[in-house]
């Protein structure tokens, strides 16, 4: 899913409904179906509201659900979660975590609050 598409689904879903797409289906394509009902897996990972979104815009369509690494990456952080627990979250390594980080023109500091939208 090229850039745009990610801006639009933030759009969309919110910051915190997109991180939890992302988290949940990241790097896969997505079927989206008519109808989401509260047992399937879309509606239990972004919710009735993002769920209804995503319907009646991409209904019987196939999206590809981007990784969000470094967007995700910097919501962890700010969160206050580790390198370790952010790099089990992201399926990278821990070295991996650092270098996403240090490519960074501001990262966030552990515990900051701060999410910025550098995708």
């Amino acid at each position: 899913m090229s850039e745009y598409a990610s801006h639009e689904l933030i759009a969309m879903l919110g910051e915190h409904g997109f991180i939890a797409l992302a988290q949940a289906f990241g790097g896969t394509r997505l079927s989206i179906p008519q109808d989401i009902d509260p047992e399937h897996e879309i509606y239990e990972a972004v919710g009735e509201k993002n769920a209804g979104r995503l319907a009646d815009r991409y209904a019987g369509a196939q999206i590809r659900v981007p990784l969000a690494r470094e967007l995700r990456a910097r919501h962890y952080r700010a969160g206050g979660l580790s390198n370790a627990k952010i790099a089990r979250k992201l399926g990278m390594s821990e070295t991996g975590v650092e270098k996403l980080f240090a490519r960074m023109d501001s990262p966030p500091e552990k515990g900051s609050g701060q999410l910025t939208l550098d995708i």
